[in-house]
């Protein structure tokens, strides 16, 4: 308890009181493992736990209970019966070979109406003991909260380590097969360093993401090639799942500041995302815009588009619609390398269309970096 003097003090004047009124005290005394009072069962009194232990569980389903405390000498317990004449909530058992001074209900309202001290000690003690109960109850929810987001957050690690590896491993399978080529043992090792690469910076990015970074270096790339190479990488990839990329206007031919690695994951994430939300097969389409400050890309599925209610939800951590085994992190890192790079990612709704992603990157973020 907050307050262990609380307690003792209303065992004390309890006590004290009985002897007082020269009321004949009830002793009981429980072996270790015996049953005191079980859930459920009629609030006839409070318990002082004279020495020994007593454990107080409650049930939370129908073979699991939880542990609601401890009381040692000094301690009483039971006194919710007292207060609204309720059936027990809990179960009291004796832990160790316990001595327990058992005050039936009359008998402490009795005392209660005589000794105003006695109300006044019984109330500061209640009062100790539910702040302390609402304190645990907080960080249990708090830790249960936080095991909720770890086992969140491992499964999106090993949804999205899926893809890579199962390439690795086609790779792997073609390598070392007896009738391979030269040609194509070369080909199947550079598509594996590509996705332990990959792997690799998928693991550092929800890194950065756990720590919060922001940081992260540039380089000026082509942007045009920078997109040619996405394609041919994503490639046989979206292939096996019957999903061709399209580019319906000119890729830029542009010089800008990126984080390629990093940037690569958002490519990677829109088109995948794009793949999973068309099971039959369908295309993705690429469309370019830029300006003197920044070029704009817009990724559009050719699937049923946004459900109504979600557009505004998407970006949130943890967030998925229409995914079996989604995680509801993708969008959310992918916001985060954007918005790093200095530029805006959103989604757009139009009827008729799939669902389509825009976002911007800066010609020139030296001011940012």
């Amino acid at each position: 308890m907050n307050d262990p003097a609380a307690k003792t003090t209303f065992v004390n004047l309890l006590q004290a009181e009985i002897e007082q009124r020269s009321i004949t005290p009830v002793v009981r005394q429980y072996r270790s493992g015996e049953t005191i009072f079980s859930e459920g069962s009629p609030g006839d009194g409070l318990y002082a736990v004279l020495g020994g232990l007593v454990h107080i569980t409650t049930f939370v389903s129908q073979t699991s209970s939880h542990s609601l405390g401890e009381f040692a000498a000094g301690d009483f317990f039971g006194e919710m019966s007292i207060l609204n004449e309720a059936p027990r909530s809990a179960t009291a058992i004796a832990k160790q070979d316990s001595v327990l001074l058992f005050v039936s209900r009359d008998q402490v309202v009795d005392l209660m109406e005589r000794s105003p001290p006695l109300v006044f000690a019984l109330l500061h003690a209640f009062s100790n003991r539910m702040r302390e109960t609402n304190t645990r109850f907080v960080h249990q929810m708090i830790e249960a909260e936080r095991l909720t987001l770890f086992g969140r957050f491992a499964r999106s690690i090993v949804h999205d380590l899926k893809n890579p590896l199962s390439i690795i491993l086609l790779a792997g399978d073609a390598a070392a097969s007896e009738r391979a080529s030269m040609a194509l043992r070369e080909q199947a090792k550079k598509r594996m360093h590509q996705q332990v690469e990959r792997l690799n910076h998928m693991l550092n990015e929800l890194l950065r993401v756990s720590e919060g970074s922001t940081q992260h270096s540039v380089e000026s790339v082509s942007f045009a090639a920078y997109v040619a190479e996405i394609i041919e990488d994503t490639h046989e990839e979206l292939a096996s799942k019957k999903v061709h990329v399209e580019t319906r206007t000119a890729v830029p031919d542009i010089v800008l500041p990126i984080n390629s690695r990093r940037l690569n994951h958002v490519f990677y994430n829109l088109f995948g995302n794009a793949a999973d939300i068309m099971p039959e097969g369908g295309s993705i389409s690429l469309r370019f815009q830029h300006n003197e400050r920044e070029i704009m890309t817009e990724v559009e599925d050719s699937g049923p588009g946004f459900p109504p209610g979600i557009v505004e939800k998407l970006f949130m951590p943890f967030f998925t619609h229409g995914k079996a085994n989604g995680t509801g992190l993708g969008l959310s890192i992918c916001k985060n390398i954007i918005e790093d790079h200095g530029g805006r990612i959103w989604p757009k709704a139009e009827a008729g269309h799939g669902a389509i992603f825009c976002f911007t990157l800066p010609l020139d973020r030296a001011d940012r970096i």
